[in-house]
């Protein structure tokens, strides 16, 4: 059974920072892509930024330079570094696995988690 659990969302001011962690279970998770998405209320769901598994990353226009994802496949956990934050930020963060990582960019990841809150107050 694959699991996926995210954690470290919360509130932070804008131009605070958060880090999120998604640990994974039941995969080689060395093996797998992982991608990040957030989905704002009323909004569709988008890709923030993924990683290969060798390591490559790929991030969305909008966090460049601002959000940095990196993975510890000693620990089976992928992170989610963000810094400053802005209100339109404000989403439900989620993780992604799939051995292909066309899958992820293509929104369409064979695994999820279920989201971790993220508010950022202005």
């Amino acid at each position: 059974q694959v699991q996926l659990v995210e954690s470290g969302g919360g509130l932070v001011q804008a131009g605070g920072s958060l880090r999120l962690s998604c640990a994974a279970s039941g995969l080689t998770f060395s093996f797998y892509a992982m991608g990040w998405f957030r989905q704002a209320p009323g909004k569709q769901r988008e890709l923030v930024a993924f990683i290969t598994s060798g390591g490559t990353t790929t991030y969305a226009d909008s966090v460049k330079g601002r959000f940095t994802i990196s993975r510890d496949n000693a620990k089976n956990t992928v992170y989610l570094q963000m810094n400053s934050l802005k209100p339109e930020e404000t989403a439900v963060y989620y993780c992604a696995a799939d051995r292909r990582i066309s899958t992820v960019v293509g929104g369409q990841p064979a695994y999820w988690g279920r989201g971790t809150q993220v508010t950022v107050s202005s």
